[in-house]
This record gives C-alpha cells, structure tokens and sequence, in this order.
C-alpha cells in the first residue's frame, strides 16, 4: 500500500515544486527524487514516472486537465519497495478526479487534507480486497438500509451473495495477482474481469472499476512484450545496413529507442531503462554528427567534380 503521496507542479524556468504532501512512514520526497522525475516526466516527456531512493519507490503521472490553474499538476506516490504498482496505476483515475475537483492552489491545509482522504480512500479499498469481513460489513449496511426502505426482496438477494462472494472474491483476485507475478498476462486479466463481475454482483462499484481498470492495464502487457521484441529486431537490422553511406540511419534509429524506453518505464525495469537512456543518447551525439558529415559529403562531392 502507498505510505505517502504528493502533488506537486513543474515549472519550466523553476523546476518541481512540491504544493501538498501527506506522508504516513518517516519519509518524505526529496529534491533529488523531484529532480529525478522531473526529468523523466520533461526530458524524456513521459506521462508515468518511477524512481527509488533507499528502500521506497516513487510514482508520479500527469494530472490531465483544461483549467489553466491546474495545468503542469502531478501526482506522486511513495511506496515501499516491492510493492504492486499496477494496482495504484489502476486507482489513478479515482484519485485524478478528487484533486481535480477539490484542490485549491491557494488553501495548503485544505489541499493536505484532500491528499490524506485521497491517501486513505485508496488504503480502505485495497484492505477491502485482502480482508473478505470488511466486504460483508459492507454488505450488512446495505441490506439494513434496503430493508429500512421496506425492498424486501433485493435484501434477501443480497444477504445470499454476502455469505459467499466476499471470500470467493478475494481468493479470486489473490490467485489473478500470483498469475500477474507469474507473468501469466492473459489468465491474470480474465480472473480480475470475473473478480470485477463478483463485486458488481455486490453493488461495490468501486471496487468493480479498480478491478476492470487493472485487467485492462495488465491486458495490454503481452502486446507490449510483442512491440518491443519487434522494435529489437527491427533497430539491429538498420544497423546491420550502416555503412559510410547511410549515415541516416542513426535518425532512424531515435523513435524505436524512444519507444523502448517507454515500454521498459512502463515495466519499472531500471537497469533496462539507465541502459537505454545511455544508449539514445549516444544516438542522438552519432545522428549529429553524421548529420554534419553528410552535409560535408555533398560540399565534397561536388568539389571532387570539379578536381
């Protein structure tokens, strides 16, 4: 689970700047971690970031929004090392629309307080998911109020599926998340899809849209894994083709790169990503170059016909 969360603007002549912050361990986003995103989220123009420093990880995307007040916003997460950050990418959405629709730039207390609602919202569902008995409770709240309003009925539907769908709904997600540490994509999104029709068949809504929202995430993983073993083969056969005439062919080589190093941001494979990062820029220094020497080529060229 998160133990801190952060929002925070970027300002192209000043950098990150930390606008609100709630935080539940002794920890607290630095300025290097800020620096660190920052340049992931501006250099590298990505809209999901991640970075460690000691024993947490740091998460922040872009809040999308057309309200100039609350253009360059973005939200982080701290988590502690190892934990699932596919599940908090799948609650990003339900926490976007909170900051949006109460965040004031000009009340910090209030905005501390939105971020620990938020914070705690998020905690409450993920307990919600592990714990069965938290569910039923749940339950037993709707079924008194259905029974209060005199819908007999839809009580009794209701105290039936609570006997049996809280307990077959968390051993169903527990066995979805070992399939997506397994890697085993496909059957870890078809289990949380059948998670999210159970909890759809308990009125528990947003448990149902955390659920979707992190099938569909985990579903695009094996094209993801497919794009990026095509874009390998593709970058070393325009390699294989250099040679002092094609001095383009480093040009050709930015965008696959770029794209590489989205896909292993989006896979939090660091090591993959400090390599690839390295790697573009050497790129880019060889594009350059080649650049001038093509231009220099064709001074030459000319002038060697006129020898």
């Amino acid at each position: 689970m998160p133990c801190g969360i952060f929002l925070y603007e970027i300002d192209k002549q000043f950098g990150p700047n930390v606008l609100a912050e709630y935080y539940l361990d002794k920890i607290e986003v630095s300025t290097d971690v800020l620096k660190k995103l920052n340049e992931k989220h501006i250099e590298k123009n990505l809209l999901d970031a991640t970075t460690e420093d000691n024993d947490y990880r740091f998460y922040s995307s872009k809040i999308e929004s057309e309200s100039n007040k609350l253009k360059n916003l973005y939200l982080g997460f701290i988590l502690r090392e190892n934990e699932d950050l596919v599940s908090l990418k799948s609650l990003f959405d339900k926490a976007e629309n909170n900051i949006l629709e109460k965040f004031d730039p000009k009340n910090k207390q209030k905005a501390k307080k939105m971020l620990k609602e938020t914070l705690n919202s998020i905690m409450s569902l993920m307990e919600k998911l592990k714990e069965p008995t938290i569910i039923q409770e749940t339950i037993n709240e709707k079924t008194k109020c259905l029974l209060d309003e005199g819908k007999l009925q839809e009580a009794r539907e209701l105290i039936d599926l609570g006997e049996k769908i809280p307990g077959e709904l968390s051993e169903l997600v527990k066995d979805a998340e070992e399939d997506f540490h397994q890697e085993d994509y496909k059957k870890s999104k078809k289990k949380f899809l059948k998670a999210a029709e159970l909890a759809e068949s308990i009125q528990e809504d947003e448990i149902v849209i955390f659920l979707e929202n992190k099938a569909e995430k985990i579903g695009c993983f094996p094209d993801l894994i497919n794009e990026r073993e095509d874009i390998q083969e593709d970058v070393k056969d325009l390699y294989k083709e250099f040679d002092a005439e094609q001095l383009q062919i480093f040009k050709k080589m930015i965008d696959p790169i770029q794209r590489l190093i989205e896909i292993s941001n989006n896979f939090e494979e660091n090591e993959i990503y400090d390599f690839l990062t390295s790697l573009l820029k050497d790129i880019k220094e060889a594009s350059r170059l080649s650049s001038q020497l093509s231009d220099l080529d064709k001074i030459l060229n000319d002038k060697i016909k006129k020898l």
